[in-house]
């Protein structure tokens, strides 16, 4: 039997809030060619239930478990060290896709050339019970042919969320990366490392609904070691996450498929936008949080 094209990776621990509304938007995508692997990260509630209820009706879904809590990072690379198709996309336990959502990226991928290792929808954002609360549009595509400096620096200004690491990737170019790092905010660097290996494409259509509620890594864990736990709970928490960033940043360029010129481009785009950023923190992610307490 032949792999399907694409493999959803689902990490999930202690996600029953909302997990079967997750699967049941999985289940329904009019692109029905999947496998769905889901990694069960040691849940102490009803995760493991609503899985095998939804995997009784479907046999496209896969569950691998855990007899213990290796935090997030294990758990988001475990589903994607799954994966044996062409092309695979990363969903939690708390968002929901558009029916259309595979489809249209499907698509997308399939009618550009292998210079394009990423292609993602604009993002709506809900709450809690489901009401929209804003539409943000990622603006991380670059024009064809776009140096790999100017991916990175395209990345590295124009990212607020981090939306597009659950867009749909050629898994061969994930692979490439380090995968998903163990401290906070580790999927701006494996954004940054996919814009390094090839180009972004949008989908104009809000097909990703990513919900916001007290239960999201970033507000049930206030403090750099509570979201250190959550990423490794093995580590020692993170000291200064932003400057363990700025150094996984450099890394990344330096291991890169890069001449001499484009790499030494992409060092200076880190240091400039580096610099920029820490005189001007990033307003509009801190607005929509405040948005989202006061609501």
């Amino acid at each position: 039997m032949m792999d399907p094209p694409i493999t959803i990776g689902l990490p999930v621990y202690n996600g029953e809030r909302f997990l079967s509304d997750a699967l049941a938007s999985i289940r329904a995508q009019t692109f029905a060619d999947f496998q769905l692997v889901i990694s069960d990260n040691a849940s102490t509630d009803r995760t493991l239930d609503i899985v095998g209820e939804h995997a009784a009706q479907d046999d496209r879904i896969v569950l691998l478990r855990s007899e213990f809590n290796h935090g997030a990072a294990w758990n988001y690379n475990r589903v994607l060290g799954a994966c044996r198709s062409p092309y695979f996309k990363w969903a939690a336990a708390d968002d929901v896709l558009a029916p259309t959502f595979l489809e249209r990226l499907h698509a997308t991928l399939e009618a550009s050339s292998t210079a394009v290792v990423l292609a993602y929808p604009h993002t709506q954002f809900i709450d809690a019970d489901g009401v929209p609360i804003l539409q943000y549009i990622d603006e991380l595509a670059s024009p064809p042919g776009a140096k790999p400096y100017a991916r990175l620096r395209r990345v590295l200004t124009k990212m607020q969320y981090g939306n597009v690491a659950f867009s749909l990737m050629r898994t061969e170019a994930l692979r490439r990366t380090r995968q998903h790092g163990t401290y906070p905010f580790a999927d701006y660097v494996l954004l940054a490392e996919l814009a390094l290996a090839g180009e972004f494409r949008a989908v104009p259509e809000p097909l990703f609904m990513r919900r916001l509620h007290e239960g999201i890594s970033i507000r049930a864990n206030p403090t750099t070691a509570s979201l250190s736990e959550w990423y490794d709970p093995q580590q020692q928490p993170v000291r200064g996450p932003w400057i363990r960033v700025l150094r996984e940043y450099v890394a990344a360029v330096g291991r890169a498929e890069l001449s001499r010129s484009q790499r030494l481009l992409s060092y200076a785009i880190v240091g400039g936008v580096w610099t920029r950023r820490q005189a001007a923190p990033r307003t509009r992610a801190k607005e929509l949080l405040r948005r989202f307490r006061h609501r």
